[in-house]
Order: structure tokens, then sequence, then C-alpha cells
């Protein structure tokens, strides 16, 4: 067979930390995926910029030393491509598909560029259908949406990866899904506890980690979550699964985007951010949609700056979702887990013609209640409960027991709380918090409501 000869495109002119300018024979297009071999190591670039008509510049996606001035580089002939197949479930692999847990390299059945184009319109399903994660205060008042865009939105330290490991564990248990996770810049050891819990809760199997670290190029940050997209589009057109793609954490591929933007010479726009901010979170959110062949539902971990709602990078992202779910910083001070805002968030789909008329009507009456004992709370820390006239003291004891209700213990956090985790269907939900507001439920206490599931045996008194 004839030795078919490398496709040569130029060599390595300057290297300034992870940006390469090559100097090329000829132009290859934007987003053009280039290699180079180095003692055994192959580099990988991603072109960004055509400076002039001998001259590139690219994004290195791997450490740069020990590059040098005149190294060949090869043009592959097409964008970043993974491997993708069955057999990567169950795997932990970085942005190229390469295994980082320590087994072989899974086969590839086909390979998908990570920059493909989004599905056509009269392609996409609407999404109207609820999804049940058996948590009680999000199935209740932020309901997921199937084939939709959740966000968790926080500060550090709220509990947005507890959630979505917890996510993983339903999609599995419960609608027998697949889950793709896409570690954005994620601290090693994260990752390492992560892989091991999901192992020891049996979750691994259904589960594939895409994972991109926190001390690699900003390039790889970049576009790992692209990659993971990848995966989870050909879980859902060739499996026909229910894939749910979660992305942890959101502002930090914005992050590196702004890295990306301010070392290729951009001006900066508003408070710093790239001004291809909004572009390039719509290029990432419009892949993620169901189709008639299956659905990709996403949950995005998004870190809140300073605990700031109006930042810029929060805002574009919130404009992309179905449904926001705010973690408060206030609610782990009261020890409410998960510590979700439930008047701050919200979903799409709280409306009486999707949800139904009980589900629409429990859910009004427990914001309401919650609201008002929001709305008394600095007359009772003045003056005491006892104040209060009689409807309003009924109504924030019930609030109260509502919101120590609306706490649960996770399966993912049962061996460090030692509380066995529990999952609650809607219908459970909706039938305690109905007991509440009708006052069934007004002879117990708020320890017996708080940090546990369905209170069935009460009902039933």
């Amino acid at each position: 067979m004839e030795e078919i000869k490398p496709n040569i495109v130029g060599a390595i002119a300057e290297v300034q930390g992870p940006v390469v300018t090559i100097a090329c024979e000829r132009l290859p297009p934007l987003r053009q995926a280039l290699t180079t071999v180095l003692n055994g190591d192959r580099y990988y670039f991603e072109v960004h910029q055509h400076l002039d008509q001998r001259h590139i510049r690219a994004i290195c996606l791997n450490h740069t030393g020990g590059l040098y001035r005149g190294l060949p580089v090869i043009d592959t002939g097409a964008p970043l491509q993974v491997p993708v197949s069955p057999e990567h479930l169950g795997r932990m692999v970085n942005l190229f598909g390469e295994p980082l847990d320590g087994g072989p390299d899974p086969p590839a059945t086909a390979f998908r560029s990570i920059h493909a184009a989004p599905v056509a319109l009269n392609q996409t399903c609407s999404v109207n259908e609820v999804m049940e994660t058996g948590i009680k205060v999000i199935d209740l008042l932020c309901p997921f949406v199937r084939g939709g865009k959740t966000g968790l939105f926080g500060g550090a330290g709220v509990g947005k990866t507890v959630l979505i490991m917890e996510f993983m564990r339903a999609i599995a248990s419960i609608h027998q899904g697949v889950s793709v996770f896409a570690g954005v810049g994620e601290r090693i050891r994260e990752g390492h506890e992560l892989w091991h819990e999901l192992r020891d809760s049996r979750v691994m199997d259904r589960a594939l980690l895409v994972f991109g670290e926190m001390d690699e190029s900003p390039g790889v940050r970049f576009r790992v979550g692209l990659s993971a997209l990848s995966y989870a589009e050909y879980f859902r057109d060739t499996l026909g699964n229910e894939v749910l793609l979660l992305l942890d954490n959101a502002f930090r591929f914005v992050q590196a985007g702004s890295e990306i933007s301010s070392l290729l010479g951009r001006m900066p726009a508003t408070v710093g951010y790239q001004p291809t901010l909004a572009s390039e979170v719509a290029e990432l959110e419009d892949r993620i949609i169901s189709t008639a062949r299956g659905a990709i539902t996403g949950v995005q971990a998004i870190y809140v700056p300073a605990d700031d709602m109006t930042d810029p990078a929060v805002t574009t992202l919130l404009g992309h979702l179905d449904t926001s779910i705010i973690l408060s910083r206030a609610q782990t001070g009261r020890g409410i887990y998960p510590a979700v805002d439930p008047l701050a968030s919200g979903s799409k789909l709280m409306d009486r013609q999707v949800l139904g008329d009980r589900h629409y009507a429990v859910a009004e009456g427990v914001r309401e209640h919650l609201a008002r004992y929001k709305e008394l709370e600095d007359i009772i820390a003045m003056l005491g409960i006892e104040e209060l006239g009689e409807e309003d003291r009924r109504i924030v004891l019930r609030a109260r027991k509502l919101e120590r209700y609306l706490s649960q213990p996770f399966f993912v956090t049962a061996e460090h709380s030692g509380i066995a985790g529990a999952t609650v269907p809607l219908s459970e939900t909706l039938a305690d918090c109905a007991a509440f507001l009708s006052g069934a439920f007004d002879h117990l206490t708020e320890d017996q409501c708080y940090m546990r599931g369905s209170l069935r045996e009460f009902r039933n008194v």
C-alpha cells in the first residue's frame, strides 16, 4: 500500500502561552483542528484567527511546554472530532475521548465533530412535559422540563454539585436514561470524588464523565462542553436514550472564553467579558434540544460571582433556561438542604394548562404561605409571633413546617450525613403539601417534618 504523506500545512512561528502563531503554506479554515507530534506526544491546535495571507493564530489544546519554532504542523482536514460508541458509558474521558480512568481506549464506532450544527427546526420537538426528579421542592415549585434547560444558580459551597449528582442518580433509577457529565474547569479532587461516588452508588454504568480540568489550557475548558454535548447527541440519536447532560460549571466555560478572547487581543466588553459572550453561550445552548428520537435535558451549575444575579454572564445564561433553581446561602444557614430558594426559583412549566389544576393550586398555595411568612419575618423578630393575628399565626406555623418539609436527605450524601436518602414521587409530594395547607398536619412538630421523605404515615392517622 502506498504510504500516505502527512498533510503539512505550515510550521510554528511563535508561541505565547496557549496561543500559537503558525506560518502556513495555505490557510486552513477557522475552527479547523491542526496537530503536531513532539517526542511521541501529540499536540492539537484549533484555528481562531487569520492574521494575514500566510499566518494564523491558534489555541493549543495541550500544555505548550517544549514546542519550538519551525516545528511542522499537520492539517487534520476537519474540526476536532471525538470517537463515540455505546462502550463509552461507564467511562471517564478527556476532551479528545481518551480515557482518564486507567482503562483501555473504548472502541469507536464513529467520530463526531464537536462543532456539529444544531438540529433543524423542523426536526425538533416542543418542550411541555414535566420530568420528575424525586426531589420534593424541585418537582413541586420549579419542575424540570423534559428536553429543556435547567440552571442551578448559587455561590460557592451552596450545594450545586451535590444536586447534580442526585440528578444523575434519578435519571438512571427513575427514567432508565443515561447521563453525560461535563466537568468544565473542575478541580482534580472533585472529579476523583465524583467518579468514586458514582461507582459506589452504581450509577456509573449509565453515565459518561468528560473532564477538562482546571489546570489545562483555556482551549480545553472552552471546548469540553461541546465535546460532552457531542456524546449526548450520539446517545440521543443512535441509542434513542433519555439523556441528561450536566455542565459543571457553565460560568467556567464563560471564563475560558473570556481568557481566550483576551489572549487573541480582542477588546473586552461589559465588565471585562468577551464581546462574543452571547454567541458563544448560544452555540452551546442551542444544541441542547429534543427530537423525535430522544431528548437531551440540560442541567447547568452556574456560579454567581459575589452572589450578584445581574452579572452579564449570569443574565446571558439565564436567557436560555426553561427552569431556574436559585440556591440560597440563607437556606443553608437555616440548615435547609437542598438550599433551594422557593420564592426566587421558577419554571416556564408553572402553568395550569401544563401542570393540571391540582399541582398548580398546591404549588401556588405553598408559595403564598412561604411569601406571607417572609413578609412577616421582621415583625416576628421584633415583636414575637404572639402579636400576629390568628390567621397570620396559622399561616406562619404552616409555612415553617412546609419549609422544613421541603428539605430532603440525598442518596449521594447518605454516607456523610448518616441519614438514608429518600426519593418522593410527585403524587406523594402533592398529597403531603395539600395536607399542610388544609391543616391536616397542624398537629405535627417542625422536627417531624425535617429531612425526611414522604409523610404518608401521618396522612393515615
